[in-house]
């Protein structure tokens, strides 16, 4: 099968009412070659970013640490590119991570499940002994019962808390996910990307998903948002415990009073 191109345009800008002094900011921007992901091109600009650290983390995510001073006017981050995906079902090789898999087992408060979560995941367990369809159960099972609706939660919502309220966005849908999985012994992790939505649309926010250590099988992508495992319309651009350790831009700053920011993402599929 013919690899799918996809061009990536994410544009995240900054107004303040006062000049900024400084600024030192961590980008989860730049997606990774593996098995079945090539980036043909990528390129992420903003103040700072020639003389930007770069390394790649604990993970194996690509880091970009950038610092700016005496900005006066808007700041803008922008991170563009082609990137080649081939559609795999889901299935992720080729990928290094230093962590040990036994890491992915770690709750944090935005994936620790609530009783209702963990009794959902003992049921669906019950039901497929079989893990690869007890995975694909258990994100249809949350992808009913919790709608997505911009909005309704924030970046603070813990998984637990969206699934009582039946309400929540791909983040909540892949902490309800994530919390479920490694409540029964299988290491998951949070990731960040991309996705085809159609033909021109754009939307505020990258993509997040889960991907769960499947037996024998390997690393495997699931979107409860959207009911299905990442195919070639999706483009990886990291991974970690939960949505906080892999937010694509965090930072500090001096000055800069009244920060305001609006953000932009158009995925489209390349012209072949």
């Amino acid at each position: 099968m013919t690899p799918m191109r996809l061009q990536v345009l994410h544009e995240t800008h900054y107004d303040y009412d006062t000049p900024l002094a400084y600024s030192a900011q961590r980008l989860h921007l730049t997606p990774l070659n593996f098995a079945s992901q090539k980036v043909v091109s990528w390129t992420i600009a903003t103040p700072g970013i020639e003389a930007a650290l770069t390394y790649l983390d604990g993970f194996g995510n690509r880091v970009h640490l950038v610092t700016c001073e005496n900005q006066t006017g808007p700041v803008s981050i922008v991170a563009a590119g082609i990137v080649e995906v081939s559609d795999t079902a889901g299935v992720v090789r080729g990928l290094t991570c230093a962590a040990p898999d036994a890491v992915f087992l770690r709750q944090t408060r935005a994936t620790q499940p609530s009783a209702a979560i963990a009794s959902l995941a003992s049921r669906v367990a019950g039901q497929y002994p079989n893990t690869l369809e007890l995975l694909h159960a258990l994100m249809g099972e949350i992808h009913a019962r919790v709608v997505y609706e911009i909005g309704s939660t924030h970046a603070h919502t813990t998984g637990a808390e969206a699934f009582a309220e039946g309400r929540g966005v791909c983040q909540d849908h892949a902490h309800i996910f994530i919390g479920a999985a490694r409540n029964l012994g299988l290491p998951s992790r949070y990731v960040t990307g991309y996705l085809v939505t159609g033909d021109g649309a754009s939307s505020t926010a990258a993509h997040a998903w889960a991907e769960t250590l499947v037996p024998n099988l390997g690393w495997v992508g699931f979107d409860p948002a959207n009911c299905k495992c990442p195919t070639d319309h999706y483009v990886r651009v990291a991974g970690g415990i939960d949505a906080d350790g892999v937010t694509t831009i965090r930072g500090t700053r001096r000055g800069g009073d009244t920060e305001r920011m609006r953000v932009e993402v158009r995925v489209e599929i390349a012209q072949q």
